[in-house]
């Protein structure tokens, strides 16, 4: 069976995670061989990389060194993980990618978008999602809504970056999908949670 690597995008609070796991269920379900990982993670070594980035005070790293940061996770996860999964035919869904990288630390962050380009090529290569979801949502509904539902308090650094840099994550992740339309799909993060379940599953289905 062909394999297939797609990556689920978002702000804080969009449901990405929630989805990845219905969505891993129901491929299961059908049949089909999926593995479902994440970013900053997905091995021991980039679950402590993950660590460093997503607990401390707010202004412990620079954008450039969160970037090197997620680029060393990624390499380690790329090469663990997801092609040795892609290479036996596996569907790989991953809760966050490189476009995280260009959100998070290039267009909300500041860092330099040439540097995150050196860093993609060298490490993502060849190895891009064949679909990317963005989860789209206000801000200060999903910043509410990850607070309301008791996400870790010791993963909560990004969260506290205040509602200004989330505004401009969110703008970062519709540039990405303006730029990326034949990868890119939207998804409408603010309904139900069993109404964006349908709308993934109906994206999938013109890929499936």
């Amino acid at each position: 069976m062909a394999p297939l690597f797609i990556t689920f995008e978002g702000g804080e609070g969009s449901g990405k995670s929630t989805q990845i796991k219905r969505l891993a269920a129901r491929l299961a379900a059908a049949g089909r061989d999926v593995l479902a990982t994440r970013e900053p993670g997905g091995t021991p070594e980039a679950e402590a990389v993950r660590s460093l980035l997503v607990s401390g005070d707010v202004a412990r790293w620079t954008a450039k060194s969160e970037a090197l940061l997620n680029y060393a996770a990624r390499e380690q996860h790329l090469e663990q993980v997801i092609r040795p999964a892609l290479a036996a035919g596996r569907i790989v869904l991953c809760d966050r990618f490189m476009d995280s990288t260009r959100a998070y630390q290039g267009h909300a962050g500041g860092c330099d978008p040439g540097f995150i380009d050196a860093l993609e090529h060298a490490i993502v290569g060849d190895t891009r999602p064949a679909l990317t979801l963005i989860f789209d949502i206000d801000p200060a509904l999903g910043l509410s809504r990850a607070r309301e539902r008791g996400d870790a308090v010791a993963e909560d650094r990004y969260e506290r970056k205040g509602l200004a840099f989330h505004m401009k994550l969110r703008e970062g992740f519709l540039d990405i999908l303006r730029r990326n339309p034949k990868r890119c799909r939207l998804i409408d993060a603010a309904q139900d949670v069993d109404a964006v379940t349908e709308d993934v599953w109906s994206v999938l289905g013109g890929v499936l």
